[in-house]
């Protein structure tokens, strides 16, 4: 028996479509680094991309437990000596609610070219309306 290794070629694109509201944000990351990586998949690769590529509607609408909505921190820094600056998740779901999907997601993911690939297979929309009605998403 030999273990069959699919090659670039070989694996097809598909989209799956997510509905991000009232789920939890770390469950829900993990679900779609799984999903991005290929990880549900029989013929999975390390070295390859996932053959799903993810779209994640009502992304306003994640929830986080506890007391986090106001707790948790998200931090970067200026390059300016001093210049670490922080803005609380109930601030950032408002100005931008597409990052902490993608954030959760990204800490998930390989840190090399693949999983800089694989983040560009991720897109958030804010509502319920998506412009990828063309790639024929499955609901999951």
């Amino acid at each position: 028996m030999k273990t069959i290794i699919p090659k670039k070629e070989e694996v097809k694109d598909s989209w799956v479509l997510v509905d991000a509201k009232d789920q939890v944000l770390g469950r829900l990351a993990t679900k779609i680094a799984m999903i991005l990586r290929g990880k549900n998949s029989p013929e999975f690769t390390p070295h390859l991309p996932g053959e799903h590529g993810v779209v994640v509607i009502n992304a306003s609408e994640v929830k986080v437990t506890g007391r986090k909505t106001s707790d948790k921190l998200y931090y970067h820094h200026t390059g300016y000596p001093g210049g670490i600056r922080s803005i609380s998740f109930e601030k950032v779901i408002v100005k931008k609610p597409d990052f902490p999907i993608r954030h959760a997601v990204k800490g998930m993911l390989p840190k090399n070219r693949l999983g800089r690939k694989l983040l560009g297979r991720l897109k958030i929309y804010e509502g319920a309306e998506h412009p990828h009605q063309a790639q024929k998403p499955e609901q999951v």
